[in-house]
């Protein structure tokens, strides 16, 4: 049965943008846990345009599930990483003129260098997954440096403008999932998946565990962030 892991980075995207101190993206990890979260996840950016150092350290005290740091491979993050230690790291590609994570890290260029990333994260005691595209070259290569799991970026399927191109998209999901597992990889899937698009995956036992974000907090800002997540958690249980 597939799990369900919510980021929060958007809790904290209304709290900066008043330069204020509230809402708590902590009190938001524990709402989601409550109501069954499998997982916290933050991504921590080099501009701290959401997710600040002391969320994360606050969040490695608090989450009783497991935390989930999505971050760059970059020399600051990676110290980060090293002295508070969440159970994953996420590694992800990083823009500063990009609004959300445009698509997968290109292993098949930068494989040296992440390949680094990854034995010491991994030296530390950290799993260690790739956010990556559903490319089966780019998953190929994420076995091959040693990664513990992928997580599918499904941001071209969540996007997609017309049923063909999303027949398409989500073929090359079900491909890279395939892939992932054949290397017996931890398979997981983010990036744009909401209440509605979820509903692809129902009959495809294809991916370990979703993380979902921004479609959650924004039913939460109507809902509450305990019922946002049981919604989102029943249907990922339905699949």
């Amino acid at each position: 049965m597939a799990k369900l892991a919510v980021n929060v980075d958007h809790i904290a995207t209304l709290r900066q943008a008043r330069g204020i101190n509230y809402p708590e993206p902590v009190a938001a990890a524990v709402a989601a846990e409550t109501a069954g979260a499998d997982g916290i996840v933050v991504h921590l950016r080099e501009d701290r345009r959401h997710i600040q150092e002391r969320d994360v350290r606050i969040l490695r005290q608090v989450v009783q599930s497991k935390l989930i740091l999505e971050m760059a491979a970059t020399t600051e993050m990676i110290g980060i990483a090293l002295e508070v230690k969440p159970e994953i790291i996420t590694l992800v590609p990083e823009k500063r003129e990009e609004l959300t994570t445009e698509g997968g890290l290109d292993l098949l260029t930068h494989h040296s260098a992440i390949e680094q990333s990854i034995a010491t994260l991994k030296n530390a005691g950290m799993a260690v997954c790739i956010f990556i595209d559903p490319d089966l070259e780019q998953i190929k290569m994420a076995h091959k440096i040693d990664a513990d799991m992928i997580e599918i970026h499904t941001g071209a399927f969540c996007d997609a403008k017309t049923e063909q191109e999303k027949a398409f998209e989500f073929s090359r999901i079900v491909d890279g999932a395939a892939m992932g597992h054949k290397l017996k990889l931890e398979v997981n899937a983010g990036h744009g998946l909401c209440y509605n698009t979820i509903k692809a995956f129902k009959g495809h036992a294809i991916i370990d565990e979703f993380s979902i974000g921004h479609s959650i907090v924004a039913r939460a800002t109507l809902t509450g962030m305990e019922t946002a997540v049981r919604d989102m958690l029943a249907l990922v249980k339905s699949l």
